[in-house]
């Protein structure tokens, strides 16, 4: 039997679930958002997940599923730019992106991930 550990548990959710090799974390959104656009707000966000990626001895090459929700689909493109331009070419994880209302209004996006170990 392989044990589930959960790293960052709070009472609502854990920031990370290791099942086997597999790493589930949790959406992750822009440490600030004052004033950023959503090109920075990305930019943001892929920082923290290749950061929290290397503390499991994981990176980006490793990663099997992302999903993206947008506040506004029309900020597609530009999320996009920046995505293309951080995501390693020919090692791109399965990936959805959609328009959903977030959490908090001045979060131009969210983006949940898995990866491999």
């Amino acid at each position: 039997m392989t044990d589930i550990r959960r790293i960052g548990v709070a009472a609502r959710y854990s920031d990370l679930v290791i099942l086997g090799d597999t790493a589930h974390f949790s959406g992750y959104v822009p440490e600030t958002t004052l004033g950023l656009s959503v090109a920075e707000q990305t930019r943001d966000i892929l920082a923290q997940i290749e950061q929290s990626l290397a503390e499991i001895g994981s990176d980006k090459s490793r990663l099997l599923r992302a999903t993206i929700w947008l506040a506004d689909i029309a900020s597609y493109d530009e999320m996009n730019a920046v995505w293309d331009a951080w995501v390693l070419p020919g090692q791109a994880p399965a990936r959805i992106c959609v328009e959903s209302r977030l959490a908090d209004p001045d979060y131009a996006l969210e983006i949940q991930v898995v990866a491999a170990l």
